[in-house]
């Protein structure tokens, strides 16, 4: 069964295929196709009245999966039983309790990431709810209020995938058109490289500031010299949805049909299955509380937020009694 992570279509460990024949007419003449996407686009607006419609009041998470889906996740540093949440409609708190909070203006983040030194100082990238796209965009005030720091170059951009070098946190990549490097906190970029193809996520070194990830459909793969050329280095063939450095030198990658694995830098040619235990589900996103590494979340594909406090050996459905 194919699934869509990222933009990227992937089955098991391969692309899916397609039939490339003529699709044939629809109802009034209209193809599938186009009947589909005016579909998909009254999806996108009555989400967007709903979530306005709600205000800022806090919303379950069950009801808020019905509503959006989810672009990124970290643990709240100023209350670590609370989760940052960034979606297509807005930026959210979401309590224990899985209540949900949100904290900002409509508008669609992506590439969210935390500042790695500085608790205070969020990024992200997406776009207005009128349209366009918002730059690299920086937050002061956890999530409440979000300014431009640049338009990236070529933009503005919007970085679907983007984080910030814990070995220097001045070196941050994003990916539009490929990838970008800024070495001054986001105000200036410049086009490093190409992306592997099939990228779905991206992830900087915490030891080597030139040194970045990128989980694509068909491995993981990894470089040297921040972005310009990329090698396989590992799970090759296999769809990785997702990889994030952990505390130290650990990183964890996603591999659909495998679940979550644990390896670490310069032997990412060995992997440990952490987990399989999410019924089938890719994960998407994985946050680890910076003060308790036993303590990880991820988003799934189909917007649900799970959590362990084993190091991710065993998982349970977030803010559920």
């Amino acid at each position: 069964m194919a699934i869509l992570i990222g933009g990227v279509t992937v089955t098991g460990a391969k692309q899916s295929s397609r039939n490339k024949s003529k699709p044939s007419p629809g109802l009034f003449g209209f193809s599938p196709g186009t009947m589909l996407a005016a579909a998909a686009a009254v999806i996108v607006v009555a989400s967007y009245v709903a979530v306005s419609g709600s205000g800022k009041k806090a919303v379950s998470l069950a009801e808020l999966k019905q509503l959006t889906h989810y672009h990124g996740l970290a643990v709240d540093p100023a209350d670590p039983t609370r989760l940052m949440l960034a979606t297509h409609h807005g930026f959210y708190l979401v309590s224990a309790d899985g209540m949900a909070a949100r904290v900002s203006p409509v508008q669609d983040f992506m590439g969210f990431t935390p500042h790695p030194a500085d608790s205070k100082i969020l990024f992200a990238s997406g776009h207005p709810a009128g349209g366009g796209n918002l730059g690299f965009i920086r937050s002061d005030d956890a999530g409440a209020n979000w300014k431009q720091i640049s338009p990236g170059s070529g933009g503005p951009v919007d970085f679907h995938q983007l984080d910030i070098s814990p070995a220097d946190p001045n070196v941050v990549y994003g990916s539009f058109r490929g990838i970008q490097v800024s070495r001054d906190g986001g105000k200036n970029w410049a086009y490093s490289g190409a992306a592997p193809e099939g990228m779905i996520a991206l992830a900087a070194s915490p030891l080597k500031a030139d040194r970045v990830y990128a989980a694509t459909k068909s491995g993981l793969f990894a470089s040297d010299d921040a972005a310009r050329t990329w090698t396989p280095s590992g799970l090759e063939g296999e769809a990785v949805s997702m990889v994030v450095n952990g505390p130290g030198s650990k990183i964890f990658a996603f591999v659909v049909g495998r679940g979550l694995l644990q390896s670490t830098e310069g032997a990412t040619r060995d992997w440990t299955l952490l987990s399989n235990d999410f019924g089938g589900r890719a994960l998407l996103h994985l946050a680890v509380d910076p003060k308790d590494a036993s303590r990880l979340f991820a988003t799934t594909v189909d917007n649900d937020i799970v959590a362990s406090t084993d190091s991710g050996k065993s998982w349970h459905p977030f803010g559920v009694k």
